[in-house]
């Protein structure tokens, strides 16, 4: 009766405690992916290997705790920190609203920026310039961004925030979700491996932002 009971208990759990849906897997660029890449984060003339950039699904949770799944293309260089980064933030339960491709924004990073989303690899030049940005290698990635603007003096002297309805977020003494500050876990993580941060910049200031 003891075994019978215990049987049934082991069923009634693997049927109605929920699964979780914790994912982080790497792999090479599969061809859907690389197919919703191209004309957007993957231009007509891209000099990049395709070999050279990982596919990544991030397991993660957004600020009610509420748990998704993300994807990220970035090099392969630092595929395998990325994973080991985000896996200690779904971990601790560090909240990041979305990762999603910016190519579901035709690569468009002030939509991206605006929908708060956390991207790698986008072949572009740095905002303002004629520099490849770091991200045009994958090496750089953007998180919670709407709350973590980038921001930088134009030629005529006035600041320019990007994305452009984030001014409220320049601030960096208020309180507001999603805020990235030196010494938090996603900071200390990123700089542990090797990543520098964009909100300790001089001349402009990105707190959306690590590099490798």
């Amino acid at each position: 009766m003891r075994r019978l009971l215990l049987i049934l208990f082991t069923i009634h759990y693997s049927l109605f405690t929920p699964i979780s849906a914790q994912e982080f897997s790497v792999q090479p660029i599969p061809d859907s992916v690389f197919q919703r890449m191209q004309g957007r984060s993957w231009p007509e003339g891209c000099p990049l290997r395709r070999a050279d950039l990982r596919y990544l699904r991030l397991s993660h949770f957004d600020a009610e705790k509420k748990e998704h799944v993300g994807e990220m293309v970035c090099n392969k260089a630092i595929a395998n920190d990325l994973i080991a980064i985000f896996r200690e933030l779904y971990r601790q339960k560090y909240p990041i609203q979305r990762i999603r491709l910016i190519d579901d924004y035709e690569a468009e990073d002030e939509r991206s920026m605006r929908d708060n989303n956390t991207s790698c690899f986008c072949y572009r030049r740095v905002s303002g310039t004629t520099k490849l940005s770091k991200h045009a290698t994958g090496m750089a990635v953007d998180i919670n961004t709407l709350y973590n603007p980038y921001v930088r003096k134009g030629k005529d002297g006035h600041r320019i925030v990007e994305p452009a309805i984030a001014t409220k977020y320049v601030d960096r003494r208020k309180a507001f979700p999603y805020k990235i500050v030196k010494g938090d876990l996603l900071y200390r993580l990123f700089v542990q491996h090797g990543f520098k941060w964009g909100g300790s910049w001089r001349t402009v200031k990105d707190w959306q932002h690590f590099e490798k």
